[in-house]
């Protein structure tokens, strides 16, 4: 039996943790949230630059470890992206301030905030296994990112449901560090 296409796995991803959040009782999501931002903590403290993402629809919202950061004196980065073929920019921004639609729809600073290269990336995903392999919306932005930023740590943010046997990798897809879920924390090691 053949392995599913990543667009066949992205989509059973999407109807699983869409289905997850769903069937939350109300309030349950928040407290998870938090529960995630604090085991998301540990792993950002000493940070001087933090990228986080605002979430669109079932992903896991960001919001609670972005305050915990911000309170903590760290630096706020958002995604920012002009086009498909044009790469993903981190730009500064801090709670509260605006914030425009953008490429896709996606949440992001103004265009004109400063461009700052942020220690870690907090990453959004559809789906994780638990050698870190990380599967996303399918753009490339982020493996794009994280290329040209080879020394911030990869942090990648979902639910524990996201959680797959086994993530097919193409040659561009980069390995996270660690992965975050309202469960706990998942973390790979680096070959020395």
């Amino acid at each position: 039996m053949s392995e599913p296409s990543k667009p066949a796995v992205r989509a059973a991803l999407r109807a699983a943790r869409d289905g997850f959040v769903l069937d939350l009782m109300p309030g349950d999501r928040a407290c998870l949230e938090r529960r995630a931002a604090g085991y998301l903590a540990s792993l950002i403290d000493g940070a001087a630059c933090v990228a986080f993402y605002h979430a669109v629809g079932s992903e896991l919202d960001c919001g609670p470890a972005i305050a915990a950061a911000a309170k903590r004196g760290i630096r706020i980065a958002l995604p920012h992206v002009e086009r498909r073929d044009s790469p993903m920019r981190f730009l500064a921004w801090s709670p509260g301030e605006r914030l425009e639609s953008g490429w896709q729809g996606l949440v992001q600073p103004c265009a004109d905030a400063a461009e700052i290269i942020p220690d870690i990336i907090v990453a959004p995903l559809l789906g994780f296994d638990s050698a870190l392999a990380r599967l996303g919306q399918g753009g490339g932005f982020y493996d794009r990112a994280f290329a040209m930023l080879p020394a911030a740590k990869k942090i990648g943010l979902g639910w524990s449901i996201q959680q797959h046997a086994a993530i097919a990798c193409d040659p561009w897809d980069m390995p996270l560090d660690a992965v975050v879920t309202e469960a706990g924390v998942l973390e790979g090691t680096k070959a020395q």
